[in-house]
């Protein structure tokens, strides 16, 4: 049996199982029954190793071992896997969720705050500035910039990139305009959502190419990239140097004036 690489590739990504698992696991899903010889020479898999693999993927609820003689193994239907793995990882999210959670109010979390603060009173803050790669990481760094933000947020993107980060931060500038922080918008095109009028002032600046977050004139983030690029190639570089910040900050104030 022949399969796609890239095929396996995902089971294995999202099963969590490794090379020879997810072999003898498709072989059998191919046969429906077999014995652990017919699924080794099936799925190219040593024979020494085809006992131990099954094992695994028998714990692991893949399979249903028959008592025949030889033994045979059944495969279980691709949809109860699901339900179970999702079920399974929802219950591990949960438990880890409920760990950090606890650990916020433990003399842990107190100590790794202290390490933190002395950390950063031997840094000089002209130093502190960062690449980020990837718009998830990008887009974790820009929600804790947001978070911290006290006063005011100036956004620089592209329709097309404000429709993204107002999907992803909506209820965060909903927070933020609650709390009194301003919220101002430069994009070369009009912004026709109606909830973001309610929430940020927006300015038409045709001319403008550039995609930036200024939070409270202390820390900025500009991408690298215009925005059009794969996700995992999203370039960012975040500044917390006050000359630079302030810098950037006076640009954006003659803008907005």
């Amino acid at each position: 049996m022949i399969l796609n690489q890239q095929f396996l590739k995902k089971l294995r990504s999202a099963f969590d199982l490794n090379e020879y698992e997810v072999k003898i696991w498709t072989a059998l899903l191919s046969k429906g029954s077999a014995s652990a010889g017919e699924l080794s020479d099936i799925g190219n898999v040593p024979r020494s190793r085809a006992y131990d693999i099954l094992e695994s993927l028998e714990k692991k609820g893949f399979i249903i071992m028959k008592l025949d003689k030889p033994i045979k193994y059944l495969a279980v239907e691709p949809k109860d896997i699901i339900n179970r793995v999702k079920k399974d990882v929802q219950e591990k999210a949960n438990e880890q969720i409920s760990m950090i959670s606890e650990l916020q109010g433990t003399d842990v979390f107190s100590d790794l705050n202290k390490l933190f603060t002395n950390g950063i009173d031997n840094v000089d803050p002209t130093t502190i500035t960062s690449s980020i790669k990837g718009r998830k990481n990008i887009y974790n760094q820009i929600e804790i910039m947001l978070r911290s933000a006290e006063k005011s947020v100036v956004i620089s993107t592209t329709k097309e990139g404000f429709e993204r980060k107002f999907e992803n931060f909506k209820f965060l500038f909903k927070k933020l305009k609650e709390k009194g922080v301003k919220i101002k918008l430069l994009t070369p095109e009009k912004i026709d959502d109606k909830d973001a009028k309610t929430i940020l002032q927006s300015k038409l600046v045709p001319e403008i190419n550039s995609r930036f977050i200024l939070v409270d004139n202390k820390e900025l983030m500009f991408m690298l990239t215009d925005g059009s690029v794969e996700d995992k190639t999203d370039m960012a570089i975040w500044v917390t140097s006050p000359y630079f910040v302030n810098a950037m900050n006076s640009m954006v104030n003659l803008t907005l004036n």
